[in-house]
């Protein structure tokens, strides 16, 4: 029991290494369940454990993973959870893909579903062909859709080879040349119970969850011969590129500034300590109740949708600024010029004081949603860290703690610029 949340988090570790957590709340009349696996869109060149095979697959496997689990032999699944009521989705990020499922009768039943269909690989040459168009057809939705480009074009101008600069669903090029073979490969090394994490949360007890776990394992996966070994490529501490820029179907302009971390390689306490410090300096500088956000504001360069999030990975680590403006070229101006001003002049300990509280009653708050427990478990638990701790490490954060980070992480020198310009200025 978590004497601050009061929240019961119940693990057991099976056999076969897969990792199953509960936290049950009784109060509530829903269960959202989330089965994930290690396993992200930078995943692209690694080690066979197996075998000691060394491959590097097309961009985009993971995701094209992803979207053909969904097929069974006896047909998709999700009309199987419609069936029994619940709601079901998946998700590839750069460093996981999530199956999950929400639903308020038939828990039991829904879970073991999760279950079947995740651990029963189903790819047929005809199947993968079909699923090619289908992914074609969404890449090249993406390829319009503005937020998405921005963010694409950000990543590209920071980073010179880490795949984090691909988009997660690869490229109309890349998924041509994934074939059934290579997604089995993929699936046997990643999908191995223990790369896996499962997580529930709701109206169900932990024993009935263990149980139902422990009866549905398919097959007993033998252990792996060697943890997985991933590869990434040596990534200069410089940015590619300064800026991007492109037109798109878009209202207004859209802007995004990021900085490129390149205190990374670790992970654990040290990452989720580095991500809450960046996260407390983002919203003193940039917050809604800072002076240079009013400032902005009033000036009509920002409106409410102007926002900025910190990603911090073992491997990689950036943040962006931004949102609609008017003006791209003097909201990087105004931007820069905030920036420079807090290396030079420093920030406030009260501000510090204020937004360490503020992150406290936020994340106390989070735990009142079912999907913002999960999500955020399992998003820790691929950094090896236990969600559980934030409250603990957020307390140890001292304002020295976050002045370094200002000092560190600010370098002017590594950051980037993204704008999307609406097509007709074009014309």
């Amino acid at each position: 029991m978590d004497a601050y949340l009061g929240e019961r988090l119940v693990s057991k570790n099976l056999k076969d290494g897969l990792k199953v957590f509960v936290v049950p709340k009784m109060d509530y009349n829903k269960v959202f369940a989330m089965y994930s696996t290690h396993y992200g869109s930078v995943d692209n060149e690694f080690v066979v454990p197996d075998t000691g095979e060394q491959i590097k697959v097309p961009e985009g496997i993971a995701h094209f993973l992803e979207h053909k689990m969904f097929d069974m032999e006896y047909g998709n699944v999700f009309d199987k959870f419609s069936e029994l009521g619940a709601s079901t989705n998946a998700f590839t990020s750069y460093n996981y893909t999530t199956y999950l499922f929400s639903s308020t009768s038939k828990f039991e039943e829904n879970l073991k579903l999760l279950l079947e269909f995740v651990e029963t690989p189903y790819f047929t040459k005809e199947s993968v062909e079909k699923e090619r168009g289908i992914i074609a057809q969404e890449l090249e939705m993406y390829e319009d859709e503005p937020d998405w480009q921005l963010l694409l074009n950000l990543l590209k101008c920071l980073y010179h080879k880490h795949p984090v600069r691909i988009d997660i669903g690869g490229t109309l090029e890349s998924i041509q040349k994934i074939d059934v073979d290579t997604l089995y490969k993929c699936y046997n090394t990643f999908y191995h119970p223990s790369n896996m994490v499962l997580f529930v949360s709701g109206c169900i007890q932990p024993e009935t969850v263990f149980e139902i776990v422990e009866k549905s394992r398919q097959a007993k996966a033998s252990p792996l011969k060697a943890e997985i070994k991933r590869i990434y490529p040596d990534e200069p501490p410089t940015i590619y590129k300064p800026s991007h820029t492109t037109y798109l179907d878009t209202a207004e302009p859209l802007f995004l500034m990021g900085f490129k971390d390149i205190d990374v390689g670790y992970d654990g306490r040290p990452l989720l300590k580095k991500e809450i410090a960046t996260d407390i300096l983002l919203e003193i500088l940039l917050g809604r109740s800072s002076k240079s956000y009013e400032k902005l504001y009033e000036e009509g360069l920002i409106d409410d949708r102007f926002s900025f999030n910190y990603e911090g990975q073992k491997d990689y680590g950036f943040c962006t600024i931004g949102g609609e403006t008017p003006d791209p070229e003097r909201l990087h101006k105004e931007l820069e010029q905030i920036i420079s001003d807090s290396l030079s002049k420093g920030i406030s300990s009260d501000d510090f004081e204020r937004v360490k509280k503020k992150h406290i009653g936020e994340f106390i708050q989070g735990f009142n949603s079912l999907e913002f427990i999960s999500s955020a478990f399992v998003a820790y638990h691929h950094k090896n860290v236990n969600i559980f701790d934030y409250l603990n490490i957020l307390e140890e954060i001292s304002f020295e703690d976050v002045t370094k980070r200002l000092n560190t992480f600010f370098n002017l020198s590594r950051h980037a610029v993204s704008v999307v310009m609406p097509k007709e200025i074009m014309k």
